[in-house]
């Protein structure tokens, strides 16, 4: 007998001529080519795992049962590789400068082509559809548009996860992420300065990226967007982790990557309500994120216990060396680079509070990775000693946090996040001020560098 299908082959246009909502949104809005290519909507965690086993290589499973990933080149962010669109909805409110560089309309459109043009070339692209913050009235519906699963899980464990009737009724998303990571940038297109490009265009509400596999652009492009838009919305966002104690008081935690922020928020004897991003609106704190993103260099059972026990079926390893027989992680083995990273969802951690939404801080706790021995272990803070550190923000750029950083570097980062700010500090330092004032919050810095000298030579 003949056979009851036309066999399809990669690479030639599918037969069937029925798209779904998504494909044709796709489609219509990128240009995405869904005859030629197979487009996956939010798959699973088991698809995703051998989708990337089968088309990755390299990538293997560890023998905790998490996927283990590699970004290529890029092992970290690369801040000077981004860039903001100038046009004339939201250039007069963004804080022009080293950390956001301008780009034109134009050069954004030509690096969203090659974006386009490269995901065309795809055998198989996957989407995501998630939301960015836990409080229903201020979240933002993300897409995220890649061509490899290892992406997609890492977005499925970082953004919120929709029910299956959200999904359902996800509608057009607030934001969208096109990552074409896998293929360079044109270093010799106008504003561009190497092979990678991070480039955002709040008129259009999409992100681009081109020369760079690092997952965690992705994580930080979503918090630079909600740092545009919160506070338009009146509620301050914030680089900082927060927990919640048994009677209900809720910290937070501020500080740069590698400064403690999650280390120190997994408190087992406290609720995790986030560790990385947050919002303080009118009625309280709440976690932009849906996973946790944490450093693995040197990570035990015994140090770090939630942690290590969070790094199981369903997280992803990025960067990570591990046994060739056993598969065992050898965290302590930095030969790659010294930010490796686990990527998990936040009810991975026992003590995880859900939905992570908390009430007004008691404590504000500044964090600060000193490598030169110049703070103390702990100082409670004034009003005005607050406002002079959150806006100075300094701290040590440690190896590993940043591509082509290998030795620590003292630097000040406003707000104790200016890399991924928006508008102007002063915009989030008079929010802060505000918010600890009318709640009657304590505030305190701690020091997780060294104490009594340099890093190598102090403890």
């Amino acid at each position: 007998m003949p056979p009851t299908f036309t066999p399809y082959r990669p690479g030639t246009p599918r037969p069937n001529t029925s798209h779904t909502r998504v494909e044709e949104e796709l489609h219509e809005v990128a240009g995405i080519d869904y005859d030629r290519v197979i487009i996956k909507r939010n798959p699973s965690v088991p698809v995703l795992y051998e989708e990337a086993l089968t088309h990755e290589m390299g990538t293997v499973i560890s023998s905790a049962g998490a996927l283990c990933s590699y970004s290529g080149k890029k092992t970290g962010r690369s801040p000077k590789d981004k860039r903001i669109v100038e046009e004339e909805s939201s250039g007069n409110d963004i804080w022009w400068g080293p950390v956001n560089t301008k780009i034109s309309e134009r050069v954004f459109l030509i690096n969203r082509e090659r974006a386009v043009d490269y995901l065309n070339t795809t055998e198989r692209l996957y989407v995501f559809d998630g939301y960015a913050g836990w409080d229903p009235k201020y979240r933002k519906k993300i897409r995220v548009v890649a061509s490899r699963a290892y992406h997609i899980l890492f977005m499925h464990n970082m953004l919120i996860r929709p029910t299956d009737e959200e999904l359902e009724d996800f509608g057009t998303p607030d934001f969208t992420i096109y990552n074409a990571g896998s293929f360079p940038a044109n270093r010799y297109t106008t504003g561009m300065t190497s092979t990678t490009s991070v480039a955002i265009n709040f008129k259009r509400s999409e992100m681009v990226i081109l020369g760079s596999e690092y997952a965690g652009e992705m994580k930080k492009g979503v918090f630079t967007v909600m740092h545009y838009l919160m506070p338009k919305a009146g509620v301050l966002s914030l680089h900082s982790s927060a927990n919640e104690g048994p009677n209900g008081d809720v910290s937070l935690f501020f500080g740069l990557s590698g400064t403690g922020k999650t280390t120190l928020s997994a408190d087992p004897h406290r609720k995790l309500i986030g560790d990385d991003e947050h919002c303080w609106s009118d009625t309280g704190i709440f976690n932009i994120e849906g996973g946790c993103y944490a450093k693995c260099i040197d990570l035990s059972a015994e140090k770090e216990p939630d942690i290590f026990n969070a790094i199981r079926f369903g997280a992803v390893l990025e960067n990570v060396v591990l046994d060739e027989d056993s598969r065992v992680v050898e965290y302590a083995d930095d030969s790659l680079t010294e930010n490796t990273r686990c990527a998990y969802p936040i009810d991975f951690i026992p003590n995880a509070k859900i939905p992570c939404i908390g009430g007004h801080p008691k404590n504000i706790i500044l964090l600060t990775c000193d490598a030169f021995g110049v703070l103390p272990p702990v100082s409670k803070l004034t009003s005005a000693q607050v406002m002079y550190h959150f806006i100075s923000g300094y701290t040590t750029k440690i190896p590993g946090t940043e591509d082509g950083v290998v030795e620590p570097q003292a630097t000040f980062s406003a707000c104790f996040g200016a890399p991924f700010l928006v508008l102007h500090p002063q915009k989030y330092a008079s929010m802060l001020a505000e918010k600890i004032h009318s709640h009657s919050a304590d505030a305190w810095l701690i020091n997780t560098g060294w104490v009594g000298g340099k890093a190598g030579t102090a403890k």
